[in-house]
């Protein structure tokens, strides 16, 4: 790093230098958005990257119908306000076509099935890029992603057969039928991505402060927000906390943690002080500790 460059301008500089990279090799692309913190940032990004004119790929969002609601409208208020192109794919819809079967059972979810969604809206749209906020620090699996991620005509990505990227070279050659996931914010970390929103004055969705919930702690420990779509099972205690969320997903799986920070200069003071990984109080990852990287072979996010 130069002398006087600030870490968080380097890593601005990289994720713009990746858009930018994204938009002349890889169109038609579309940015993955869920509303969540780190989609948001990527949107944020965008706009920076290709300021004045608008951003050159639309959102897309594959909306497992489970979702928070405050996500959901912050979502649709960020596309107006931004005046960004919003695509919505819905996993209810590959339901009742017969290409996915739901779970069942008291821990069912959906967020696996948000694989076969996402894969016929990148075939339907024409996408040679999926950008999403994807970062290494989340999981293992993550860790193993490059920039610039092939995925098979199939839409599945194999780790062993992915290109180098020496000083920030990205390949965006597709061979027919292939696409490319592409992550600009892989080298940042959770406390990174919350000092850029603090920096940034960056708003984000209520769900990411600290709010009286009631919720479902399941006897392995993950803490979920009550709602329709999770109903306790054998062992599972419903308690009235103080809590919020880390990431923010599928509710049946995105997991709270007590917390008291009600602002984001709080947020980043937990986030500085926290010793337990971002991800680890989402059930999905829990169901086999290899859950991430079999679900990203199919060709999950």
């Amino acid at each position: 790093m130069s002398p006087g460059v600030h870490f968080l301008d380097q890593l601005e500089a990289e994720a713009i230098h990746i858009l930018r990279e994204a938009a002349v090799q890889l169109q038609p692309a579309a940015v993955l958005f869920s509303g969540g913190k780190d989609s948001i940032t990527l949107v944020h990004l965008a706009r920076k990257a290709f300021w004045p004119g608008p951003i050159p790929f639309p959102l897309l969002h594959i909306d497992t119908g489970h979702n928070f609601q405050e996500a959901l409208d912050f979502r649709d208020a960020l596309a107006a306000r931004t005046g960004t192109e919003l695509i919505v794919r819905r996993v209810q819809d590959t339901i009742d076509q017969g290409k996915v079967k739901e779970e069942s059972g008291p821990y069912a979810s959906r967020n696996v099935l948000q694989t076969v969604t996402l894969l016929d809206a990148i075939a339907e749209l024409g996408l040679r890029a999926a950008i999403g906020g994807g970062r290494r620090d989340e999981e293992k699996a993550r860790a193993k992603e490059r920039v610039f991620s092939l995925r098979t005509d199939t839409g599945k990505w194999n780790p062993h057969d992915q290109r180098p990227e020496l000083w920030h070279l990205y390949n965006g050659f597709l061979r027919s039928g292939e696409h490319a996931r592409v992550f600009p914010l892989s080298n940042w970390t959770e406390l990174d991505i919350w000092s850029y929103i603090l920096r940034e004055q960056i708003e984000v969705p209520s769900i990411y402060f600290s709010h009286r919930r009631r919720c479902i702690r399941r006897s392995d420990g993950t803490l979920l927000a009550w709602s329709p779509y999770v109903r306790p099972g054998e062992g599972d205690r419903v308690e009235e906390l103080d809590a919020r969320c880390r990431t923010v997903g599928d509710m049946t799986c995105t997991g709270m943690v007590e917390s008291r920070a009600s602002d984001v200069q709080e947020v980043v003071r937990e986030t500085a002080a926290t010793r337990l990984a971002e991800r680890s109080s989402r059930a999905d990852d829990k169901r086999s500790d290899t859950a991430m990287e079999d679900r990203k072979r199919e060709g999950y996010f």
